[in-house]
């Protein structure tokens, strides 16, 4: 049974004629969560996690058609039962579980089975078809234990503030800075953060996600508050005029690319610390194994790689681009 296939508008499903994350403008999209790769304006009306609406609101416009459900709660779509699992990946993330007459599929979006304290952990679905995210899908990938990271944060932070410098850790806005910000030692100094991250943590607690309390950076404040302290911000800015006047800075990227080196972006950061939210390759293969599926289909990354490993040892598996614009097959 041919439940979803693969359009110039993204993943679709004919029979509950409705989208997965679409790329195009259509009338009905499922949002597995509000990463701008996934959450894109436009469509007619959503359907998302509720704890991910505000977030949702945030980045699409507060005028956006948009109902919401709990996780495990199932509804019907054009007789196509839909419901939304935990991801992990993000606040508010999900899964897109799609069930019509007995055949079961599921949608991953991004995800990461480490329980970051903030996300609702990852929850497998037993399923026919799994649809997994491979973004890093080699067997290179091996995050190391996420605690450990949060503790070289907290040094690196600590001896930067004994030799009076402030320290800059670049992460997404939304996802990476809530983590680090959930699980440093906030003892240590104050935490300030870039206004994009500051809306991104409103929007959290909007939803009743717990988060310490942050200072948002702007351009008229003391500068002299800053120093010795840490700085969280999004890869895409530069010190420039916010950060005019500080003094010494010492600054860091939390990358799950920071363990290959590949796409690490920035050469003037100083360090890389090993975070990702996405799951590594032993996390991949667990998450697969215990969906139970017995057909994986691979998107997001390194496709050609994890579906020749899976096909090698007896589990069919193929790449989603393989089959755009045709219906998948079981």
């Amino acid at each position: 049974m041919n439940l979803l296939k693969l359009t110039k508008y993204g993943i679709y499903c004919p029979k509950g004629d409705f989208y997965i994350d679409a790329t195009g403008k259509v009338d009905r999209n499922i949002v597995t969560h509000a990463h701008a790769d996934h959450a894109r304006p436009g469509h007619r009306s959503y359907l998302a996690n509720e704890l991910s609406v505000p977030l949702l609101l945030g980045r699409l416009g507060k005028k956006i058609n948009i109902e919401s459900l709990a996780y495990n709660q199932e509804i019907k779509i054009n007789d196509v039962k839909v419901s939304l699992h935990p991801a992990g990946h993000v606040y508010g993330s999900s899964q897109v579980k799609i069930s019509y007459r007995g055949e079961v599929w599921v949608v991953s979006g991004d995800y990461k089975l480490e329980d970051d304290r903030l996300s609702t952990p990852f929850e497998p679905i037993r399923c026919n078809t799994f649809i997994t995210e491979c973004t890093f899908g080699l067997p290179v990938y091996h995050w190391p234990n996420q605690n450990v990271v949060y503790h070289q944060i907290d040094s690196w932070w600590r001896e930067n503030k004994a030799n009076e410098v402030t320290s800059l850790l670049f992460g997404y806005s939304l996802g990476k800075s809530q983590r680090i910000i959930k699980n440093i030692d906030h003892a240590i100094g104050s935490v300030f953060v870039h206004k994009s991250v500051a809306s991104m943590n409103d929007a959290i607690r909007d939803s009743g996600g717990i988060l310490q309390e942050t200072i948002t950076i702007h351009e008229e404040m003391d500068v002299e508050a800053l120093k010795g302290n840490l700085i969280i911000a999004p890869p895409s800015i530069t010190k420039g005029r916010l950060l005019h006047g500080v003094g010494p800075i010492s600054t860091a990227m939390a990358s799950g690319w920071a363990q290959s080196g590949r796409n690490f972006g920035r050469s003037s950061v100083g360090r890389g610390f090993i975070l990702s939210d996405h799951a590594d390759w032993d996390g991949l293969l667990k998450a697969i194994a215990m969906t139970g599926a017995e057909q994986i289909i691979t998107m997001h990354g390194y496709t050609n790689e994890l579906s020749r490993y899976l096909n090698e040892r007896g589990t069919s598996s193929f790449q989603l681009d393989e089959l755009k614009g045709q219906p998948y097959k079981l």
